[in-house]
């Protein structure tokens, strides 16, 4: 992937990863734009990288996702990068009453939006790359959040195919697996141990200048390329029988 002079269009661009890819992106000469269901964080996101073109977009919507389409297909026609990025991450019990509810909502975020996303920016010509950002989860669960990583799982899973299905269109298709991060996914405070969001993006980007087509970090590192019985054992010790 060229890491410059691209226009790129982020889900979940405002906070986050998204964030933390968008500055990157805009530092190394890009255009970027970023889109989300709340506006007011949209507007904070921009009050801290004046260039950022942002888009209200509530992905969890069919017609809204349509709408985004058409949208870029009519402003700007010269997107070259797609980074489905945006995802929710419930920790949860078969307990809750909620939890089908719940489910339903994770899955149509991580799972139905990018596949639906994916199917209408193929058509773009002047598409370029694909990035979809997994999860370090996808290959060990964390039983707190059954969905979430069930999502990732598919969404891995998913990616893996789509690079062979895209490549007679010489649209390339990159993986972004990232451990956990302090970040508000899940929740506040649930992710405070763990590595920032910069050093994340520091690592990934060094791998992406090298031209690998999947990228990690820390701990997924390590997830990514286990065997079955190492993964066991990584299972067993996130997920202690009380």
């Amino acid at each position: 992937m060229e890491l410059s002079n691209n226009k790129i269009l982020i889900t979940g661009g405002a906070t986050g990863i998204g964030f933390g890819m968008a500055e990157r992106f805009i530092k190394e000469g890009n255009t970027v734009i970023i889109c989300g269901r709340r506006l007011d964080v949209l507007e904070e996101a921009v009050s801290k990288l004046p260039s950022l073109i942002i888009k209200q977009c509530d992905l969890e919507l069919e017609s809204e996702r349509e709408a985004l389409y058409h949208w870029i297909e009519k402003e700007h026609s010269d997107l070259s990068v797609l980074v489905n990025n945006a995802g929710i991450q419930n920790w949860m019990s078969l307990e809750d009453p909620e939890f089908f509810n719940k489910a339903k909502k994770e899955i149509t975020i991580n799972v139905e939006a990018p596949l639906h996303l994916t199917v209408l920016f193929k058509e773009l010509k002047s598409l370029k790359t694909i990035i979809n950002v997994t999860s370090g989860l996808a290959f060990v669960p964390l039983i707190k959040a059954p969905v979430y990583c069930a999502t990732k799982a598919f969404f891995h899973s998913f990616t893996l195919s789509l690079g062979r299905l895209l490549e007679d269109r010489a649209i390339e298709v990159i993986e972004v697996i990232p451990p956990a991060l302090n970040t508000d996914l899940g929740g506040k405070g649930i992710h405070d141990m763990w590595d920032s969001v910069d050093t994340f993006i520091d690592s990934i980007f060094e791998q992406l200048k090298e031209g690998k087509k999947s990228v990690s970090h820390g701990f997924s590192i390590a997830m990514s390329n286990a065997g079955k019985e190492t993964l066991e054992g990584i299972f067993n010790q996130m997920n202690p029988r009380e």
